[in-house]
């Protein structure tokens, strides 16, 4: 009788789960699962694997031997499934796709991680402060928040990151290097993340929404910051003086007040003036330019604001009141000449 075709077909079943299997040798490496058994050490640090052929893997973390290279660029790794998934940066293949939104990934992996987004899963949680994440390495990360760790430093000006993406994106400030293009406008940017943001200036998304009046935003932290305006939340204080502000920019921008720096100066008169957009303004007297017109006399002003108080003029708008005799006036200013009128008569 052939051996062969004594044994073709025969199966191997797990008693515990259930699992069948081709072979008697299968099923025992798969028994190791439940018992919890991992027969082959390394000799070198110890680590131990339930299978002959994954130990023969970390052994290469040991000798550097990376048996498996990539004819188009030499790179080489110490795993074939390793050199299958990076063949697919030269091929440009993605076979995983989602079915919810057509994005496409080189790894299972990748596509396991992404359907989070859609079902708001998220399994990995912190155990000091319960925050929640869709991937085991977004914990590792945040958990330096908590234990002050920084790994990843910057040679230029020595400023540290707690994940090497963050740390390769920053670098990039120092050499100038924008590799991400809109196809649109040709703004070049230092990541992704942020050509994806700055795309919503072309296509007018707006993700992010104020569930307490509704108004929407490009950016997630301008939502953040927006809804300190219905709670009244100012959690960046002044030092000196006790100031409170609803955002980090702006008590940097207060503490110059304190300090006297003006890091921004005109290149044409030598003016310096504590903020960037201050500058901007400046400039504009110098060009002549006037980027804000009125709708209704053709009017132009330099700033926004001047814009939205000769409107008034149009409107007969007066949002300044005494709170004395009822007066309404269309500046600030000449609210504070009339309430001296006021502090005459009381002397």
């Amino acid at each position: 009788m052939d051996t062969k075709s004594a044994t073709e077909g025969k199966t191997y079943s797990c008693e515990e789960c259930c699992s069948s299997f081709a072979s008697k040798h299968y099923l025992a490496i798969h028994m190791q699962t439940h018992t919890g058994k991992k027969p082959h050490s390394c000799a070198v640090c110890g680590f131990s694997f339930r299978m002959k052929n994954s130990l023969a893997i970390h052994m290469r973390t040991h000798t550097g031997e990376k048996p498996y290279s990539c004819e188009v660029c030499a790179s080489s790794f110490t795993r074939k499934h390793s050199l299958v998934l990076h063949m697919r940066t030269h091929t440009g293949e993605k076979p995983y796709s989602c079915e919810v939104c057509g994005s496409s990934f080189t790894q299972k992996h990748n596509l396991v991680c992404h359907m989070r987004t859609h079902t708001g899963e998220k399994p990995h949680s912190c155990k000091v402060c319960d925050s929640a994440f869709t991937t085991k390495q977004q914990v590792f990360i945040h958990m330096r928040k908590h234990t002050g760790q920084k790994k990843y430093s910057c040679e230029e000006c020595g400023s540290s990151f707690t994940c090497k993406h963050n740390l390769v994106i920053h670098v990039r400030k120092h050499t100038g290097e924008k590799p991400y293009s809109c196809e649109m406008c040709d703004f070049a940017f230092t990541s992704k993340q942020y050509l994806a943001i700055h795309m919503r200036t072309h296509t007018e998304e707006k993700p992010y929404s104020c569930a307490v009046c509704g108004v929407s935003f490009k950016m997630k932290n301008s939502l953040v910051s927006h809804m300190r305006t219905h709670t009244g939340e100012k959690p960046y204080s002044c030092g000196v003086c006790g100031s409170s502000f609803t955002q980090k920019h702006n008590l940097a921008y207060h503490m110059r007040t304190h300090t006297g720096e003006k890091p921004h100066s005109c290149k044409v008169c030598g003016s310096s003036f504590t903020t960037k957009q201050q500058l901007v303004m400046h400039m504009r007297k110098h060009t002549g330019q006037k980027k804000y017109s009125c709708e209704e006399c053709g009017s132009f002003f330099t700033t926004k604001h001047y814009s939205a108080i000769h409107m008034r003029t149009h409107t007969g708008e007066k949002p300044y009141s005494c709170e004395m005799c009822g007066f309404a006036f269309t500046w600030k200013q000449d609210l504070l000449r009339h309430m001296r009128t006021h502090k005459k008569l009381d002397s």
